[in-house]
């Protein structure tokens, strides 16, 4: 470690599940082999982390406006920051002897908790990334996801699936498979131009207006895989059936085709768990299919966060338009190909 740096800093992306999603959950993944389709976009998770010479360790979260100081280092197990913390207590007892380093830990993220976009999972990869880069830690984008899915699943015991981390950790458009004893595989879609053009001008983002804690959802899909409930496990298996159908529609670049799938995809997630759908994401979805969207879903887990339609693209503008009119907060979307990033700086 090199503190001669003001400042160590990383990003990382947040995702949009086009298909897949819930198959990374285990038992499902476990079991049967899970497979997820996502692309990350020009949103953020960012961690920096600056040196202190006062003994202290400061947590700070700009976006929840939230700052907590400690006298020493090892007090910090009190934190609210559960992510935070999770993140620094690991690092030091795995990667530094269990020495403790005083410093500032600030983060920000471009979306609320609970968006659906794989918001809290992609500042774990943020955070375990800036510590890779300030400890000169010899970690692959496997081992940074690996390990960001511990300390958030196993460590902290927050409910999920592998797929954010990964996601996070590689960037880009990526075809997942998530298989038993821990294995994943990455596997990066190389697409041409025009079918990543079209595909991102044929995407509309809305946010639903909640944020929602994901964890009862997942739970009660959880505990159906467990159960081997047939009806949440028949839909596991369609999607896991569209994550492969829609990867084939888009290396053709077939839109109608992605949407299509996209539109059974959403009908089986909703098998899945009650609280997937709800009154306000359903006005969301018929206000969209009336003014132009061909098809769309909920990214993650659902039950709140972001929806993703899929529109022709000369029709983009004006579903986005009606959306804003109706006072929905719709975006275009921008796909990133860079996955986790950090850097350093001397000012």
């Amino acid at each position: 470690m090199n503190l001669a740096f003001q400042s160590v800093r990383a990003r990382a992306p947040l995702r949009l599940g086009l298909a897949g999603g819930g198959t990374d959950l285990s038992p499902f993944s476990d079991e049967y082999g899970g497979v997820v389709l996502n692309c990350t976009i020009d949103r953020y998770a960012f961690a920096f982390l600056t040196p202190r010479d006062d003994g202290k360790l400061v947590f700070r979260s700009k976006d929840l406006g939230l700052e907590e100081s400690f006298d020493t280092p090892e007090s910090c197990s009190d934190s609210k920051l559960l992510l935070h913390a999770g993140v620094y207590c690991r690092i030091m007892t795995e990667f530094n002897g269990g020495k403790m380093i005083p410093m500032t830990v600030t983060t920000s993220v471009d979306t609320p908790m609970g968006s659906g976009l794989g918001t809290s999972s992609a500042l774990v990869v943020a955070l375990v990334e800036v510590f890779r880069r300030l400890l000169d830690l010899p970690l692959g984008r496997y081992d940074v996801a690996h390990l960001a899915y511990e300390i958030e699943r196993l460590d902290l015991g927050l409910s999920g699936g592998k797929q954010d981390q990964y996601s996070a950790a590689f960037g880009s458009i990526n075809f997942i498979e998530f298989l038993a004893n821990d294995r994943v595989v990455v596997n990066p879609l190389r697409l041409p131009d025009w079918i990543v053009n079209e595909v991102e001008s044929s995407m509309v983002t809305v946010f639903s207006g909640q944020s929602r804690a994901s964890a009862d959802i997942i739970d009660q899909q959880t505990a159906a895989m467990v159960s081997h409930e047939k009806k949440a496990l028949d839909a596991m298996f369609e999607l896991k059936s569209d994550a492969i159908d829609m990867k084939l529609k888009l290396l053709r670049g077939d839109i109608q085709g992605m949407a299509d799938v996209l539109r059974k995809s959403w009908e089986s997630k909703k098998a899945t768990a009650k609280r997937v759908s709800n009154a306000r994401i359903e006005e969301l979805f018929e206000l969209a299919l009336a003014k132009g969207a061909m098809s769309g879903k909920v990214s993650g887990a659902g039950g709140g966060g972001f929806l993703m339609f899929m529109v022709a693209p000369e029709n983009r503008h004006d579903l986005i338009e009606a959306l804003r009119a109706e006072g929905a907060d719709a975006n275009p979307v921008s796909f990133t190909h860079a996955g986790c990033e950090s850097w350093q700086t001397k000012f």
